[in-house]
């Protein structure tokens, strides 16, 4: 799912400890199927798996992009394949819901823009790479504006990726209640459906075991598993969009009818209720108060530059145009997937659509057996997916909070605790998925797409002068993306603090 795939994930986190100032050969190492780093030429015990070198920093004269210590043997399918399950995320589930409140014509509209922001961003991102002589994002950070720099790109990714398992786990509040009410034949509110105990329970026994490994082996490839999960998702949502007539039932009459008579979805729909006169006829352009949270779902639905330049490393007879060829064929085709998604959920709901998408199935027809494989694939897809995400995360606190590069089973233990514990705090407390979407696609989705690429490209590319096309453009994406992120937040802040007014007057009156 977002921001991990099998090989390329482990590639970043094996790249992240490269020091940043290489020109001591001293420090140099290798390894050779061993578990700990040594000296160049020593021979090598044991090794921490999250400490290690993958490429190790030899003719440190040359930029690391002309260096020929490690050819890349990633075709160009695989790595579109790879970048494609970077991309794909839970965002996607998201993607109706901003439909519904932009409108199909401005949905497109912004949909398209963030595609081609992105895509250019990858281009200012290949092109710093180059210049730079660096293959992880940090460490362009670094190069480019020292520690501050590298700490900006940290706390980027680690906010992204704090927001991808939050979301994740938002899944499993959604929707695991809702299979364990299905396969039970049951809808009384017990404490085994309630949807906050069930993510702590999923967190304490099956994602805090997993997260504890101190090496993921073949549980990198579960990011393969969701990227079909969401293809069998979108399938099942463009199926569903024909079978599920508008008007859609009344949630309080369908339930009863489900409960006495056993009828079909068509049958169904005949008793429907309308709400109003044109709940089925779809909108091209709307504007309330929702509106706001459209492109910051939209940034973090496209988010996948962390990913970016470990797979440049890794792809075969790799140049700057191969690799934004496979840039440009995966953002493709999740730009028709999301289209598709976003699509055939508004008009299958039309405003009645939820922020998780599939939730909004969940509400209306709960005995769906096509949706109940639906989402018992994508809850177990996310619910492994969620150790690989923490994974990166914990690396990035461990470089920052200890110089030491050995292992420590305390610091391993308590800095995994505190994350997933964060994690469910924020999955509890938080009352939708959607301001989760909002507030880190307006944040560290903005930074990385946006800001960081043009900030570097500005800095490091020094070819150019301030005054050509290429670094005017970097300037003025770098402007864009401030606008972005300041206006987005404090739109996205503003509709908080007018709920939470209206909240607390709505109790003040008695309701």
């Amino acid at each position: 799912m977002k921001n991990s795939t099998a090989r390329t994930e482990m590639d970043y986190l094996n790249q992240y400890h490269e020091e940043d100032n290489s020109s001591s050969n001293s420090n140099e190492c290798t390894y050779q199927d061993c578990t700990k780093k040594v000296a160049l030429g020593s021979q090598c015990p044991d090794i921490d798996a999250e400490s290690q070198k993958f490429l190790p920093e030899h003719n440190v004269g040359k930029k690391k992009y002309e260096t020929e210590y490690h050819q890349g043997n990633a075709s160009f399918g695989m790595s579109v394949f790879n970048l494609g399950n970077a991309i794909m995320g839970s965002g996607i589930l998201g993607l109706s819901y901003a439909m519904a409140n932009t409108g199909i014509a401005l949905f497109v509209i912004l949909l398209v823009a963030v595609a081609i922001f992105s895509l250019y961003s990858v281009h200012l991102l290949l092109k710093t790479a180059n210049e730079g002589g660096a293959l992880v994002y940090e460490q362009l950070g670094y190069k480019a504006f020292g520690l501050p720099g590298k700490l900006a790109a940290s706390f980027s990714i680690t906010m992204q990726n704090i927001g991808a398992m939050s979301s994740y786990l938002y899944i499993v509040k959604y929707e695991l209640p809702i299979v364990i009410e299905t396969l039970l034949g049951s809808s009384n509110e017990e404490w085994y459906t309630n949807g906050n105990y069930l993510v702590l329970l999923v967190s304490l026994f099956i994602i805090l075991p997993l997260s504890l490994l101190k090496n993921l082996g073949y549980l990198g490839y579960t990011s393969g598993l969701s990227l079909l999960c969401m293809v069998f998702f979108l399938i099942v949502v463009i199926i569903k969009k024909f079978q599920i007539m508008c008007p859609l039932p009344d949630i309080h009459d369908l339930n009863e009818t489900i409960s006495k008579l056993n009828i079909t979805v068509a049958q169904m729909n005949t008793t429907a209720v309308d709400y109003s006169e044109d709940s089925c006829t779809p909108k091209y352009f709307v504007f309330n108060s929702q509106t706001v949270y459209a492109v910051p779902i939209l940034t973090f639905a496209f988010v996948c530059h962390p990913a970016i330049l470990p797979m440049y490393e890794e792809l075969k007879d790799r140049s700057h145009r191969k690799m934004q060829g496979v840039a440009n064929v995966s953002f493709l085709s999740m730009f028709i997937m999301y289209l598709l998604a976003a699509l055939f959920g508004y008009l299958t709901f039309n405003s009645r659509v939820e922020p998780e998408l599939l939730h909004t199935y969940s509400k209306f027809f709960k005995s769906d057996i096509i949706l109940l494989i639906v989402r018992l694939a994508v809850l177990t897809a996310v619910t492994l997916t969620v150790p690989v995400v923490l994974f990166p995360i914990r690396t990035s606190i461990n470089q920052h909070l200890s110089s030491s590069k050995d292992f420590s089973w305390v610091r391993h233990i308590i800095i995994t605790i505190v994350l997933l514990g964060g994690t469910n705090a924020l999955v509890i407390f938080v009352p939708t998925i959607r301001d989760i979407f909002g507030f880190i696609g307006a944040s560290a989705a903005a930074m990385l797409i946006f800001i960081l690429p043009s900030a570097f490209y500005i800095k490091l590319v020094k070819k150019e002068s301030m005054k050509s096309v290429q670094k005017i453009g970097a300037t003025a994406f770098l402007v864009c993306g401030l606008v972005v992120m300041i206006g987005s937040m404090s739109l996205i802040i503003l509709d908080w603090i007018h709920n939470a007014t209206a909240s607390v007057e709505t109790q003040g009156n008695g309701h």
